[in-house]
């Protein structure tokens, strides 16, 4: 039941609106003066506040200000008898969600309250849901490159500047951007995000600068573009190697001169927005076959972080999947559900192409079809061939894989073989990526080139062909 705190040293007013708001089924409690009214708000849980703005000792404002500075959730409506219409604005404009002038209407009076309680249990919830959501955006892992791009973000998000996230689908550049708004002193401001790859490219001017009515032919009233939406906060533009160039030289001159003109405007706009872009492509190699422009790329990557793929970061697979399970258990309401250590590091040994999002898919679908203890066999049952033929498994699943000394007549055969074993499992390691395989096994790339011409390697060659 709805708690009512009535404040007003009128013991007259005090009980009329007690007794009316006693029979509407809430509860009802009363103070003689603001002073006493403060400390019952201290210690108690009320949904909604009366108060009387004249009072002795502490009037209604002083109070309506303690309230919003340590309580803001908490509704207030002002009453007075003598309420003019100025102090009913400023009664609004410092946080009241009502003026009530004595006596009130008792039909307005219990729709205004029934009003506040309804956004009072908004705001609660609203608060609530984005502390659950804070929880579950954190960056898990202890990888090196986790912690340095933790590093990294602890740097760049206190300042305005521009950062450019790279990194394949699926690896949580959005949760980068998302940890850098969070961390920003623009936290309190929006943070809107505009998919560049998902909007036509028709319809994208229309969609980051806005349009006046009748600016083509369906554009029947003004619209607000996301640039002006993101005014005081964060604008993440995710794949932004797919944004037409056309777009691309209006969003140069919106990070340059911080004025944007809507489609069909003549008026320039001012705006203050920080820009995080993504992107999984390659934007020097699109620069070169002049699909983005080399000015806008500047603008964009004053800092750069890259967000490397699953299998580069193998070792942060356990925790992943425990809080990914965790979670799943909680919003199914199932009993929690734990991995064995031979499961999770069958699950660090899997080739996982779609990278966060697909583990966050099979761990989903290990807790609905397995049992309270998931176990290597039912991460074998239920993961799919593609993970299996190209995962570091595929050695340990075949017992005809391992070096044999006896296959081979002499030492150089041998250590020929087992080259090209490594060799293949670290460019499967790090998704062929041709200079962190290099980088990560000590030779120069052009070397590592010649050893693939050597072997006859090739992407998509398992490490069964090439122990064969």
């Amino acid at each position: 039941m709805p708690s009512i705190l009535i404040i007003d040293d009128e013991r007259s007013v005090r009980s009329s609106l007690a007794e009316t708001l006693s029979l509407e089924g809430y509860e009802v409690e009363q103070a003689a003066d603001g002073i006493i009214g403060w400390e019952m708000i201290n210690q108690g849980q009320f949904d909604l506040v009366f108060s009387d703005i004249k009072m002795p000792r502490m009037d209604g404002m002083e109070l309506l200000a303690r309230v919003q500075e340590l309580r803001p959730e908490l509704p207030i409506i002002m009453i007075s008898g003598h309420g003019t219409e100025e102090l009913a604005l400023e009664a609004t404009r410092l946080g009241a969600f009502d003026f009530v002038h004595k006596p009130p209407d008792l039909n307005r009076l219990l729709i205004t309250v029934r009003n506040a309680l309804e956004r009072k249990k908004l705001v609660v919830e609203t608060n609530n849901l984005k502390e659950k959501v804070a929880r579950n955006q954190e960056i898990i892992g202890d990888s090196e490159s986790i912690r340095r791009i933790k590093s990294t973000i602890e740097r760049v998000a206190p300042t305005d500047a521009r950062i450019l996230i790279t990194g394949e689908n699926g690896t949580g550049k959005e949760l980068v951007a998302r940890w850098i708004h969070e961390k920003s002193a623009r936290r309190k401001g929006p943070m809107i995000e505009v998919n560049c790859a998902a909007i036509p490219s028709e319809l994208i001017e229309s969609e980051l600068f806005g349009h006046e009515k009748g600016a083509f032919t369906s554009a029947i009233k003004q619209r607000i573009g996301k640039f002006e939406q993101a005014h005081g906060g964060t604008l993440f533009l995710d794949e932004i190697g797919d944004m037409p160039l056309e777009a691309q030289s209006k969003m140069l001159r919106a990070l340059q001169e911080n004025r944007i003109t809507r489609v069909g405007g003549e008026k320039d706009i001012s705006i203050d927005v920080r820009v995080v872009a993504a992107t999984n492509k390659d934007l020097l190699a699109e620069i070169e076959s002049r699909k983005f422009r080399l000015d806008l790329y500047h603008r964009l990557s004053v800092i750069l972080i890259h967000v490397p793929n699953l299998g580069e970061r193998r070792e942060d697979i356990p925790n992943l999947t425990m809080r990914f399970a965790e979670e799943i258990c909680a919003s199914y309401g199932m009993a929690a559900k734990k991995f064995t250590p031979d499961a999770l590091q069958t699950l660090s040994a899997l080739r996982w192409t779609g990278n966060i999002r697909e583990l966050h898919n099979v761990v989903e679908r290990l807790v609905i079809l397995c049992g309270n203890n998931i176990r290597k066999e039912d991460i074998l049952m239920h993961a799919h061939p593609s993970q299996l033929e190209q995962s570091t498994l595929s050695v340990q699943l075949n017992e005809s894989n391992p070096l044999n000394p006896a296959l081979f007549d002499d030492f150089q055969a041998f250590k020929e073989e087992a080259e090209k074993i490594f060799i293949l499992h670290k460019l499967h390691q790090y998704d062929w990526n041709m200079s962190r395989t290099a980088e990560h096994i000590g030779i120069q790339r052009g070397h590592l080139y010649n050893k693939l011409e050597k072997y006859g390697l090739r992407r998509g060659q398992d490490h069964e062909e090439s122990a064969g």
